[in-house]
């Protein structure tokens, strides 16, 4: 036990020293800004952000990298003359695969809210030793097809050490940071009628942000009707009534996702789920909401 806590103890030293390294805001923040103006906003973000799949793109997609690496590294230590030529080729998939891979990832954390600076400084460590492995890995190719194995294998041995720094570093965006997590799937609104705002304030076609004992709620009245879905985008938790509102369609202010007022439906990315939408009654004075039931 004492040696889990020590361990422990290292490792958020690690990651709350890169949380608070403001030397590396400038590159982050430059870098961050070029890749949202290159990546920009419709079919091709929305490729690369995962909006199909339902899901974050990236995180699969390391499998493939981590998994290939680490194979070849396998290779090399446990049969390294019979598993020459699999390693070759798993080291060839490994770098083919690390592309996309990137791509999807550094999108991701492009996107993190300026407020989030903790997230792009250990996201810009993260890339950083990811692209350290993969330079070490071509270095390892290299030597592999001159038959120089040895120089191979220490070589990949190199990668896979930092190859483990940036996937801890990932896992730390993801489950500690909340980096690519849907920011409304623990908060679905309350299950019973909460009153949120005076009927009189809804002014038609105009967006309206309450609380409904905590949640976040946007409401929007159309043409009499009055629909409600969470305020706080799934996407990197902006808020919605913040965006704007083009007919039934709400785009978010952050990253131009947008939604449909009536059901919360997904019209576009980079967020990859729809807005949790709640029953909504107009109770005499008084505009109320609920989680739908299923």
């Amino acid at each position: 036990m004492p040696m889990m806590s020590t361990t422990t103890a290292a490792d958020r030293r690690l990651t709350t020293a890169l949380e608070r390294a403001v030397i590396l805001d400038t590159p982050a923040k430059t870098i961050a800004a070029r890749v949202r103006s290159l990546t920009g906003q419709g079919p091709f973000k929305d490729v690369i952000s995962g909006t199909g799949l339902g899901h974050p793109a990236h995180p699969p997609l390391t499998d493939l990298v981590i998994g290939s690496f680490l194979a070849a590294l396998l290779l090399d230590l446990l049969a390294p003359r019979s598993g020459a030529a699999a390693a070759n080729r798993l080291t060839t998939v490994g770098i083919a695969a690390f592309v996309p891979t990137a791509l999807t990832g550094i999108s991701d954390w492009a996107d993190t809210e300026l407020s989030d600076e903790a997230s792009r400084r250990v996201g810009l460590v993260h890339a950083a030793a990811n692209s350290g492995a993969l330079l070490m890995y071509c270095a390892s190719l290299v030597n592999r097809m001159r038959g120089r194995r040895l120089r191979a294998a220490l070589l990949g041995l190199g990668g896979a050490a930092s190859l483990s720094l940036g996937g801890y570093l990932g896992g730390h965006l993801a489950y500690s940071r909340g980096v690519g997590v849907n920011q409304t799937v623990f908060d679905p609104g309350p299950d019973d009628w909460t009153p949120v705002l005076d009927s009189a304030e809804l002014t038609d076609g105009q967006l309206h942000s309450a609380d409904a004992d905590g949640t976040p709620v946007l409401l929007v009245r159309l043409d009499g009707l009055v629909f409600a879905i969470h305020d706080r985008c799934g996407h990197r938790g902006c808020l919605l009534s913040e965006g704007k509102l083009d007919g039934t369609v709400v785009t978010c202010s952050c990253h131009g996702s947008r939604f449909d007022i009536r059901d919360g439906a997904l019209l576009r990315g980079p967020a990859t789920g729809a807005q949790p939408a709640l029953q909504c009654r107009d109770a005499g004075a008084r505009i109320e909401v609920r989680r739908r039931r299923r």
